[in-house]
């Protein structure tokens, strides 16, 4: 270590050239680093969803699920298959194993699942496999101030703006959802075919041969070979309803035919007005900040444009980017601010605080050209990452610099002793800085999600350090020969008071250690007793709201309160905009999102500094005002709803009957358990459903299935065109039953002739469940329970308890899942990556001392960190979730960094001193630079507690409140308790010094 030191002072043209490069380098490798929201990640899950407007939960399951089901059953790295079968939807989730390949799988899935014929009206699957390079970088709505535009012109305002944002350099893709589906509605008037003597069969052939273009051969004429050909087309409504559908009869006699320009499948409103959605995503090697601002240029200058038309932005990626970038910045500042501080204060010497300083560029510089190097972009992880890091990049230099300063009071300025000064503690900041660094290498043992979001944050965090552990051992010591060479330097003495405390400590050792473990159990206990929360990615800025009617309502009425509702919600104050959505699209199935077509949902955006809290009271009171349906108002996250904080109970089994009553007693006894909202199961929400049943001797089932599907849904006949585009002419429903008696007067034709449908076969009314679970092609039932968030650990383990009291019939099982067994999966992938991240810090640790006591004493100072994360959480009120116990994972490289600066002295004292003396030196001379250390990283951290953190980082409050809680209460403790325990581990060889000093006094005197 000693010649590389003094390699640096051999080179010094090339070590300022080279800090020159790295500095250059940061700055170039910032701008060209892309910036996104998140990493690359798998999600290993493959979701197909496909639509079928008028049809059944159950038929959806028949007809739909099971081909579906049995289509995907062999695909290969599966693990389990999840589907749901609901009115006029169906949907399959394939759940893979994280080491699968899942651009293989989704292929796979798309080919499997593309051979499944499906029934009429029914839409092709649509195979979605989502990863974070698919979150999209803007959400755009497009609204029409002028109701009097026609089709044409809006069209053209339509192509206008995706034109526009396509062209913006680094878009990957803009799609614009919600458009207008022009069709021709032909509505069939059934007392007009009945008196024209018009069967209802005949309108479905009104197209047959109308519209062709064929060719009908070649002949000779004049000499000359010439092409035949037949054409015919239908090019507006007038000539389609002059079409013959009987002698003497036209279409337009017995129906109303239209053309209907505004019809969509879904309604999208925003602030009051139908609006289209414009979804922009990047390309992979853009930068989301630069795209972002040409996004939002190209809105303003598209607005200024057309006045008939306005664009609103109603979400950015990029200014979440910005925000980071911005607080990572300010992180930075306050971090050096902080630093030159608490220097200043110990040493109160100018000079020494700048060469300290310098380490944060340096490093920072250093750290963005590695993450360029290795294919890292700069998003809210990585960049956590160097605010998190921050409080780190100046310990190393502070150790060196004051090592240095202490030596330079009690001797004369040379370049040896700055070597020799650096190469005493160059030991020691090595192995605490490595030890650090060895807590994110267990990263790689964490499952999927986790480890693609960690890694980004564990390699950020370790370029940082190890870049930091370069500069303080090279540049700091140059710098220190140049700027301290004429510096006059007072003496500074250990304190008495502290050393002569620390001396009685270890003279009656027992009761400090007694004390502190004492202190470790309480803190245990107590974190055991505390609700674990569920990570808080909500955010007060918008409101997720949800108006659900049962799926027996009709939607005419759905559709008339949820425009009530959202007059409602235009009229609170401090609403920026209100976003409504109602019913289901392809656009929406293509994202693997399908909804019940009674559920309306509501986005509302809300303006800087209004008070969210406000709003939802408001909107829970207005519950009564809409009876029959559930209305639930909470803060919306980054990702469009609120954290997940149900916990399924799910009940499986091949009978079920079965099933739904073990299904009741699970509900039975969960409700009495404290803190759950509310518990419902997809067994309860029942809907009346008429099955005929038909006799088979009488009539064909498959026959009279296939007629009542035509008339009494709409059916596509053909096609035509209608102002220059082409568009779907649609058959409207010819009955439309009001009673049990109009279904039982519906006729249908048999191989006997026309019959009443009550003559051969039997209407039978049942009440059937609105939605069906599989799981594994089998049927389920799901028990939600929907707990208070903060108590989710809690309730999730009085749910668990409670399920072991309930006796299920043989070939029944309740598994018990959702979110607070995600969060217990994911607090043991922690605690694990904590234990072999402990097992590594001790490994370098041996490594480095070359003995197995005194790292033991060192990971002694572990043991106090959770008093003071506990502590912590008490008092900033803080619930542990995911990110607390992260903080937890990293104290634990940080906190040993003191123990190690402290026992790397004692070591080295041990050559010419008895062990107590050794602590006693050790103790009060790297007193200073330990507390230096930990108060410039607690200072650092304190802009995380106050300020705000970005939807899905890591980095949030609770993290660097258990980071400074542990941090403090450890840092002191280590100064007090390691020597304690350190002695107690050499307690017979310090006990034989001790006596033989005694006897040398004795004899002295």
């Amino acid at each position: 270590m000693q010649s590389f030191i003094q390699g640096t002072f051999r080179n010094k043209a090339a070590v300022i050239i080279l800090i020159v490069m790295v500095l250059g380098l940061g700055v170039f490798s910032y701008f060209k680093l892309p910036m996104e929201f998140l990493p690359e990640a798998d999600n290993p899950q493959v979701t197909v969803s496909v639509i079928g407007p008028g049809y059944d939960a159950a038929t959806m399951e028949q007809s739909v699920t099971n081909p579906l089901e049995q289509a995907v059953a062999v695909i290969k790295g599966k693990t389990n298959t999840f589907s749901t079968s609901g009115d006029g939807f169906s949907q399959l989730n394939l759940n893979f194993d994280s080491s699968t390949n899942m651009k293989e799988a989704k292929a796979e899935v798309e080919k499997a699942v593309g051979a499944v014929q499906l029934p009429e009206r029914v839409s092709p699957p649509y195979v979605v496999q989502f990863n974070t390079s698919m979150i999209p970088i803007s959400f755009i709505t497009l609204s029409f101030n002028n109701e009097n535009l026609d089709q044409a012109q809006r069209e053209k305002i339509e192509q206008r703006v995706s034109d526009a944002f396509k062209g913006i350099d680094g878009v990957g893709s803009a799609q614009l959802f919600g458009k207008s589906q022009p069709k021709v509605v032909i509505t069939p008037d059934t007392a007009k075919l009945a008196a024209k003597g018009v069967p209802v069969q005949a309108l479905y052939g009104v197209l047959q041969g109308r519209e062709t273009s064929s060719s009908v051969g070649q002949t000779n004429i004049d000499g000359q070979v010439v092409n035949l050909s037949v054409t015919a087309g239908l090019n507006d409504v007038k000539t389609l309803a002059g079409l013959p559908v009987a002698a003497g009869v036209t279409l337009g006699d017995v129906a109303k035919v239209e053309f209907d320009t505004n019809a969509k499948e879904t309604i999208n409103r925003v602030d009051g007005k139908e609006a289209l959605t414009v979804v922009i995503s990047k390309d992979a090697s853009s930068n989301a900040v630069s795209v972002g601002k040409d996004i939002k240029k190209t809105v303003e200058d598209l607005n200024k444009e057309n006045k008939d038309a306005t664009l609103k932005i109603t979400l950015s990626t990029s200014d979440q980017v910005v925000h980071s970038v911005n607080s990572m910045l300010r992180e930075v500042l306050m971090g050096a601010l902080f630093a030159t501080i608490v220097i200043l204060l110990f040493m109160r010497n100018v000079r020494a605080t700048l060469v300290t300083i310098v380490s944060i560029p340096l490093s920072l510089g250093m750290t963005l050209f590695l993450l360029d190097m290795s294919g890292v972009t700069l998003n809210i992880l990585t960049l956590g990452g160097v605010a998190v890091a921050v409080g780190r990049l100046v310990d190393d230099s502070i150790v060196v610099i004051e090592n240095i300063f202490r030596r330079l009071q009690k001797e004369s300025f040379s370049v040896s002793l700055i070597v020799d000064a650096t190469r005493e503690v160059a030991r020691a900041i090595t192995a605490s800085t490595l030890t650090t660094v060895a807590v994110f290498l267990p990263m790689s043992l964490l499952r999927g999600g986790l480890q693609a979001f960690l890694l980004p944050f564990a390699l950020t965090v370790t370029y940082a350090l190890l870049s930091s552990l370069i500069v303080a051992l090279t540049v700091i010591p140059l710098l220190s020969s140049g700027v301290l060479k004429n510096s006059k330097i007072k003496e500074h003495l250990p304190s008495k008071r502290f050393t002569s405390f620390l001396e009685w400590n270890l003279r009656f050792k027992w009761l400090p250690i007694l004390i502190a473990f004492l202190l470790l159990l309480g803190s245990v206990g107590t974190y055991f007793s505390l609700p674990k929360g569920a990570i808080d990615n909500s955010s007060a800025s918008s409101l997720s709201i949800t108006l659900d009617y049962k799926p027996d309502t009709p939607v005419d009425e759905v559709r008339e309160n949820g425009l009530k509702l959202e007059k409602f919600l235009m009229e609170q104050e401090g609403q920026d905009y209100v976003d409504m959505q109602m019913g289901n699209s392809a656009d929406g199935a293509t994202y693997g999102n399908v909804n019940s077509p009674t559920l309306v949902s509501y986005t509302v955006q809300m303006k800087d500094g209004a008070d969210a809290d406000k709003i939802i009271d408001a909107v829970k009171g207005q519950r009564a005002n809409y009876p029959g349906a559930d209305l639930n108002a909470g803060p919306g996250s980054f990702f469009g709803g609120g954290s997940s904080t149900q916990v399924f109970v799910d009940v499986t089994g091949d009978n079920l009957d079965q099933l739904t009553k073990s299904a009741d007693e699970v509900i039975a006894k969960i409700k009495p358990i404290k803190d759950v909202l509310k518990v419902e199961s997809n067994q309860e929400e029942k809907k009346t459903v008429y099955t005929l049943k038909v006799n088979a001797s009488q009539a064909k089932a498959g026959d009279i299935a296939s007629q009542l599907q035509g008339m009494l849904n709409s059916v596509p006949i053909g096609t035509m065109k209608a102002n220059g585009q082409p568009v779907s002419v649609i058959l409207e429903p010819v009955l439309k039953p009001q009673s049990e008696a109009d279904l039982e007067n519906l006729t249908v034709m048999t191989d006997a002739g026309p019959k009443p449908a009550s003559s051969v076969a039997e209407w039978v009314k049942e009440e059937l469940p609105t939605k069906f679970f599989h799981k594994d092609g089998k049927s389920y039932v799901r028990v939600a329970a929907t707990v208070e968030p903060s108590q989710l650990s809690i309730v999730g383990a009085d749910i668990k308890k409670a399920m072991n009291d309930v006796k299920t019939p043989d070939g029944v099982k309740l598994n018990v899942g959702g979110a607070s067994a995600d969060q217990s999966e994911d607090f043991m992938s922690l605690f694990m990556m904590m234990l072999v991240s402990i097992g590594i810090v001790y490994l370098i640790m041996v490594i480095t001392f070359k003995t197995l006591k005194a790292p033991l004493a060192i990971l002694s100072s572990l043991l106090f960190v959770p008093i003071g994360a506990v502590l912590g959480l008490l008092i900033g009120n803080v619930k542990p979730d995911f990110t607390a116990i992260f903080g937890v994972v990293m104290l634990v490289g940080i906190v040993v960094t003191n123990a190690i600066v402290l026992i790397d002295r004692v070591r080295q004292n041990e050559e010419t001193m008895t062990i107590r003396e050794a602590l006693l030196e050790a103790a009060g001379t790297r007193m200073r630079p330990i507390l230096m250390t930990a108060i410039a990283t607690v200072c650092a951290m304190l802009p995380l507690v106050f300020g705000t953190s970005e939807s899905g980082s890591i980095v949030s409050q609770s993290l660097a409140i258990v980071v400074i809680g542990g941090l403090i209460v450890a840092t002191l403790l280590t100064l007090v308790i390691v020597p304690c325990i350190y002695e107690l581990l050499f307690f017979r060889k310090s006990k034989r010094q001790r006596v033989a000093k005694a006897k040398q006094q004795t004899i002295a005197a």
